[in-house]
């Protein structure tokens, strides 16, 4: 028997790296099980396990550092994790060609948030954006860095920023989430060209990125860091929350919420809300609010 992680997973079968630097291609033995949760996926890029290296099989699961989820499109399950055992995220986005709708950015924060997860969010494609497109990309930033998310605008196509990015991820595990077309395999091939990773071209008429990673993989870069590809993302539905606690994964909200009249405060209809009140005083932006108040309406099954 061995350690070892998975680094890349294509739903049947998962590459494992040992613990003496050895890659394995296993299967899960059969009736293999993973307490606690139900997920399109029972193992995740980045888990810890032991396998049977003899039969090319993983026998168990060591227990997960943390782990980013979303509510799974299958709907004959209830979720998928994307990645495990992280040390932080970069969520990629656009403000056009694709552009990137600020709730799945919050979605995407406030699950990060549940399992403190830091993230930061890089802006790609400044290259191609026109004076309101800029206007835009200063307003996320300023919303963002003073809640407290690193926050940077950078042209992977011209290498700007990448010098950045590659001190943010030195010596770390990174998962690189975001929309299909926002870049992030471009940004893998400009941290270390000897990936020659496939990319594609923009949709035209859908301005959405055409799927080209297939499945979710970590890749070593040269300056000591390990990132994790993962498909583009349509959408991010948040999953495994209790609905009384999603505006702790607010930071913004989290911090004024004490000064409610009611302790048990929702902050959508009561009465003395001081969260409301930051929102109409400006304190609390109008579209992190709104966000926070979807996933409050959704579905109450989709939570725990």
């Amino acid at each position: 028997m061995k350690e070892g992680i998975v680094i890349k997973s294509t739903g049947s079968h998962y590459k494992i790296l040992s613990s003496e630097d050895s890659v394995y291609d296993c299967v899960i033995k059969g009736g293999f099980r993973v307490k606690g949760i139900r997920t399109t996926n029972p193992l995740a890029v980045g888990d810890k396990v032991i396998i049977d290296e003899k039969r090319m099989l993983i026998v168990s699961l060591m227990p997960r550092r943390n782990y980013i989820i979303r509510r799974s499109s299958n709907l004959s399950k209830e979720s998928q994790i994307i990645a495990a055992n992280i040390d932080q995220a970069v969520l990629m986005i656009c403000i056009s060609m694709p552009e990137t709708p600020t709730e799945f950015i919050d979605r995407f924060l406030a699950s990060a948030e549940a399992y403190r997860i830091p993230v930061t969010i890089v802006i790609n494609k400044e290259d191609l954006l026109g004076e309101k497109d800029l206007l835009s990309a200063r307003e996320i930033i300023d919303v963002y860095s003073k809640i407290g998310y690193k926050t940077l605008l950078v042209s992977v196509k011209n290498g700007k920023g990448l010098n950045e990015i590659k001190t943010l991820l030195e010596g770390k595990t990174t998962l690189i989430a975001g929309n299909s077309g926002v870049g992030k395999t471009s940004l893998l091939n400009g941290l270390n060209p000897e990936l020659e990773l496939r990319t594609d071209d923009i949709s035209q008429y859908h301005e959405q990125g055409k799927h080209v990673t297939t499945f979710p993989e970590m890749h070593f870069m040269p300056f000591n860091a390990r990132v994790i590809d993962t498909p583009g993302i349509r959408g991010f539905g948040v999953f495994d929350f209790d609905r009384k606690e999603i505006y702790h994964f607010f930071p913004e909200i989290f911090k004024v919420s004490d000064k409610c009249r009611f302790h048990n405060c929702l902050h959508i209809s009561e009465p003395g809300c001081a969260v409301r009140t930051a929102v109409e005083n400006g304190d609390i932006e109008l579209w992190r609010f709104r966000s926070y108040i979807s996933m409050m309406l959704e579905d109450n099954s989709k939570y725990r």
